[in-house]
This record gives structure tokens, C-alpha cells and sequence, in this order.
């Protein structure tokens, strides 16, 4: 399946040159030139991996960073200090590259960073100690399994696409409008709460971790 990378940078040489390198190796490109847009591309883009400049109109890089839980991002900025380094990979960004840079070496990041994460499109899934069919939509660890309804499949299948990453409510709900359109801002408590019980019987422990103000993740049975 072809991936899709959204670029976020102002910059029109950078960003057409980087849309070309792309789309020439195979990956659907969008484009988003402030971080106001981005936020309102994001939702229908639903990219695979954004590259995200910093030093943008409108909201800065660092302000989109947190609402793009969920996808692999790779910051390319000309800040090279490594304390803004640090910080931005702290708060979430999967890799950081100092502009100027060389295409091949980003590129091989992008390769790197995609591979790493599975999609969240994947019929079988293994995180948290859990499998997933979302075929079938039954969820297993070790000898007991659970059938699942259509929506809590579809909220599963994204948190353990992303295990080590705090997915947000908002980013729930928008990656969700396809596979489960019943699911609303005032229903998502319901069907995670409904899916947290149904994962705690078959694994006697609580596998989804709420974040408080935030959204939830995949938690990692305890060694």
C-alpha cells in the first residue's frame, strides 16, 4: 500500500523539492504551508508520517507537534541547538533533522521510521501483550479471547498501531469517521470504557491507560 507523508513547511523551494524526492519514491504527498493549515488537513490526510518544520506562520511546529500523536513525525528545521532537539523528541517527534541536509540520509529516516510503525490498517496486530484480527474484530492474549464490536476494533487497532504514543481524544474520533461512524465525542467514553472491561477479563489486568486531559494508550503488561 502506498504511503502518505504530509509535509508541513512554508518554505515553497524545500517543499517542492522534498514533494518531488517523494513522489518519485513512491509516496502519496500532501502539503500543508502553516500550522493552521495542517491542523485542518490533517483529519481528511490521515498521513502514514509528516515531516514538520518548526518555524512556520500561523500556529509554530511546536504547537502542531502535540496534535499529531498517533503519526510518526520527523522535524526538519534549521534550529540546531540541542536542548530544542531534546525537547522536541521528548514531546513526541520520532526523529530530527537539522536543515541543510542530504536528501538520501532523510529519506533512509523516513524508511526507517515507517517500518518501524505498523499501519493502523493492518488486518493482524501484536502490541501490549494483545493480538488482533480485526478481520473477525477478536482480540487474544494467551489462551482467552474476546469478540469485539466494530467500533471498539477500530479504537484498538489504532492504539496498538501506535504503542508507545498517547493517542488524543480529537485524533480518535478523526481517524475513526470511516470505520466507525458511530462513534462521537459523547460515546467514545462509553466504547473505550466497554473495550477496557472487555480487555481486562481476558488478561486480568487494565490494558488502555487514560492520560488525563489527553486521549489514551496501549499499556505494557508489567514484566
Amino acid at each position: 500500500m502506498q504511503k502518505h507523508i504530509l509535509i508541513i513547511d512554508d518554505d515553497a523551494p524545500i517543499g517542492d523539492m522534498l514533494s518531488e524526492v517523494l513522489t518519485r519514491e513512491g509516496y502519496r504527498v500532501s502539503r500543508a504551508y502553516s500550522g493552521t493549515e495542517a491542523l485542518l488537513v490533517l483529519p481528511r490526510a490521515k498521513p502514514d508520517l509528516v515531516l514538520l518544520d518548526l518555524m512556520l506562520p500561523g500556529l509554530a511546529g511546536e504547537e502542531v507537534l502535540p496534535q499529531l500523536r498517533g503519526i510518526p513525525v520527523i522535524v526538519v528545521s534549521a534550529k540546531a541547538d540541542i536542548q530544542d532537539k531534546v525537547d522536541l523528541l521528548l514531546g513526541g517527534a520520532a526523529d530530527y533533522v537539522t536543515k541543510p541536509f542530504e536528501v538520501k540520509e532523510l529519506l533512509a529516516r523516513i524508511a526507517v521510521r515507517l517500518r518501524e510503525a505498523p499501519s493502523p490498517d493492518a488486518p493482524y496486530l501484536s502490541a501490549g501483550g494483545l493480538e488482533l484480527d480485526a478481520d473477525s474484530r477478536t482480540v487474544s492474549a494467551a489462551d482467552a479471547s474476546a469478540r469485539l464490536t466494530r467500533t471498539e476494533c477500530a479504537i484498538l487497532r489504532l492504539l496498538m498501531a501506535n504503542p508507545t504514543q498517547v493517542i488524543t481524544k480529537s485524533l480518535i474520533l478523526d481517524r475513526l469517521i470511516m470505520d466507525a461512524p458511530d462513534c462521537t465525542e459523547s460515546s467514545l467514553k462509553m466504547h473505550i470504557s466497554n473495550l477496557r472491561r472487555k480487555l481486562r477479563e481476558i488478561t486480568g489486568r487494565d490494558c488502555i491507560e487514560a492520560v488525563w486531559g489527553i486521549g489514551f494508550k496501549l499499556r505494557e503488561p508489567e514484566a
